[in-house]
């Protein structure tokens, strides 16, 4: 019986390392970006690798560098990585409706390696899911954003200062990037945009409001409105 246990464990795991090999592979030029502008933004090679070891959300990270190079306070970088991410307790708890019953350490461990990516594979996977497969499926896309991210930063280290400081540009270029098919995609997405600037800037030219806490209220303020005009539209179609 703990011979089955025990082979069922291993195989549950295999499964997860196999079902995140492609996730790993897709963090790399990612997470090595964000070593190299890490770099250029005046973070040490330690500091890197613990943000992307603690924090260990892609986009936030990006964010957060943003945020670092105004000289923004502590505060402010925390509630902004919080409002960004708060759609993990979404994530979290659908995703418990398909995990199989287990320690609650062991679900509060594998919880915190979900992103968009293993919370995608993990609930499209037949079935249910139990920690050993998560553990597998988020080892491997965990340990490949922490290790890139330490070596963009030494990559990022080893190059001509005069690049090191142009490097600065991809931080905004790599927002547009992302920002640029999602609005493509849904005219909301250019609303919200659009509003998000327009508050930022008011904030920060006319109310003479910090940058930092622009970012936090405009983001709050944007995402709050368009609900409103999306539950109000929707009001009037039922009627």
């Amino acid at each position: 019986m703990e011979t089955t246990w025990t082979e069922t464990t291993s195989s549950s795991f295999r499964q997860g390392v196999q079902a995140g090999v492609t996730i790993a592979i897709g963090y790399m030029p990612i997470a090595l970006t964000f070593g190299l502008l890490a770099k250029t933004t005046g973070l040490t090679l330690v500091e890197t690798t613990m943000m992307s070891a603690v924090v260990y959300a892609g986009a936030a990270q990006y964010i957060a560098l943003n945020l670092f190079a105004v000289g923004t306070g502590a505060f402010e970088i925390v509630l902004t990585t919080f409002i960004l991410n708060i759609r993990h307790f979404l994530m979290s708890a659908s995703l418990n409706e398909k995990a199989e019953p287990d320690a609650l350490w062991k679900k509060a461990l594998y919880a915190f390696g979900i992103t968009d990516e293993t919370f995608s594979v993990a609930a499209m996977k037949e079935g249910t899911v139990n920690a050993s497969y998560m553990f597998g499926l988020g080892l491997m896309a965990y340990g490949s954003w922490v290790v890139s991210s330490a070596i963009g930063y030494i990559v990022g280290a080893n190059l001509p200062k005069s690049l090191q400081e142009s490097m600065s540009v991809a931080l905004y270029a790599m927002f547009i990037g992302l920002l640029v098919p999602a609005l493509k995609k849904q005219r909301k997405t250019v609303l919200l945009a659009g509003m998000a600037a327009i508050i930022n800037s008011i904030c920060t030219i006319f109310l003479h409001i910090s940058k930092g806490w622009s970012v936090v209220i405009a983001t709050l303020a944007a995402a709050i409105i368009m609900q409103w005009f999306v539950e109000e539209r929707e009001a009037k179609q039922d009627e």
